[in-house]
């Protein structure tokens, strides 16, 4: 390697070779797999702050690149275009491993398989513009490998199959570590995806990588910003809700304010299925409320009773004395985690404790909390 390439700094485009030092199931008993993992940042240069996260490129699961190889007929030395423009050509079976995405099928390989394919006739009317909800509904669960074996008698050339495909992107996870607790280390929370469908396990690609296959191999990543910050000073109120793995920035918060020895008052919100094996680094937040430096702890346990109670009802059953950090005391409100439902429904519990507790309208209530993100003082990372 030339010195150039050596000094070039690890980033984006130069992403930096880690290896995970720890790998650490949270939750043993539990249905979900939700793992701790430590990777070494020794001789990166890689700095982070709080809230930001790490990008990670995975590789994909050989024996799936192994699978597809057999659909298509291909030896895997065949060369194909890199997926990165610049690159030069590589064997395609690197190609499948490192450089395209194999699981999820793009518009363009399910046209091809109409195309080529006289048995897909529902397929093909479900890729017109307005089928776009059924066309979702359709393919979830489903992969490339199911329709490659579906349509076995259809054959695609090495080059014309990857030019099918998308490119493998990195994937983000929020940082749960702070550098200033942890030097030359960075750590990340992360929910191991596996479910069945169509009598196949599948697999998340990423989240499977760091939890089985990154262990005795270099693990690409470099560090994305965000302006998920929180509060330069110290002193002032923070607020955080984060069920599941939404808790790692706030554990990364928590541990920035105990390194600079930040005492202001903290309320973290943290939820999931079961208290038995779902409390994640309890005896962290244990320690960090018996030193002052978490204030109050807000557990909501989902599947412990009959009926399932969530962060946003522990939000509610708590509104007189949020409303006072929040209005009183002028609190910085941060949620991270699940877009598509925790969230709303957590910024519909902050509305509704803005306008009762406030004693004004629904109107009013919302542009408090408009005038709360304009501010700063509402911020989500939401996934």
């Amino acid at each position: 390697m030339s010195a150039e390439a050596t000094e070039k700094p690890y980033g984006r485009t130069h992403p930096f070779p880690s290896h995970i030092k720890l790998n650490r199931r949270l939750n043993p008993g539990s249905d979900k797999d939700t793992r701790h993992l430590e990777l070494d940042l020794v001789g990166s240069g890689l700095t982070y702050e709080v809230g930001e996260s790490l990008a990670v490129h995975a590789s994909n699961d050989p024996a799936l690149v192994d699978e597809i190889l057999r659909a298509i007929g291909a030896t895997g030395d065949e060369l194909v275009p890199a997926a990165s423009k610049g690159k030069p050509p590589l064997p395609l079976r690197d190609a499948l491993s490192r450089e395209y995405l194999i699981t999820q099928p793009t518009p363009k390989f399910l046209r091809a398989i109409v195309e080529r394919a006289n048995a897909a006739p529902l397929l093909k009317e479900l890729l017109h513009s307005d089928r776009k909800h059924d066309l979702d509904q359709y393919l979830w669960g489903m992969e490339v490998i199911d329709f490659l074996l579906q349509h076995h008698s259809i054959r695609f050339t090495p080059e014309d199959f990857v030019g099918l495909l998308s490119k493998l992107q990195p994937r983000l996870y929020s940082i749960s570590s702070s550098l200033k607790a942890f030097p030359d280390e960075v750590h990340l929370t992360v929910d191991v995806v596996r479910y069945e469908s169509n009598g196949r396990i599948r697999s998340g690609v990423c989240s499977s990588f760091l939890a089985e296959r990154a262990n005795d191999r270099p693990v690409p990543v470099f560090i994305s910003p965000s302006k998920f910050r929180m509060p330069e000073d110290g002193r002032v109120p923070m607020i955080m809700v984060g069920p599941g793995t939404g808790i790692a920035p706030f554990r990364a918060f928590l541990q920035e304010r105990k390194a600079l020895g930040a005492k202001g008052k903290s309320w973290l919100f943290f939820g999931s299925q079961k208290e038995r094996c779902d409390y994640f680094y309890r005896e962290e937040f244990d320690q960090l409320q018996a030193e002052g430096y978490l204030t109050k702890m807000s557990c909501a346990f989902s599947r412990d009773q009959e009926h399932k109670i969530y962060v946003q009802h522990r939000m509610l059953e708590n509104a007189a004395e949020l409303w006072k950090w929040i209005d009183g005391e002028g609190a910085h409100f941060f949620v991270c985690g699940d877009a598509k439902r925790m969230a709303k429904d957590v910024d519909a519990a902050l509305n509704k404790i803005v306008q009762e507790q406030g004693g004004t309208d629904a109107e009013k209530a919302s542009a408090y909390v408009e005038k709360m993100k304009a501010e700063k003082r509402y911020k989500r990372d939401v996934y």
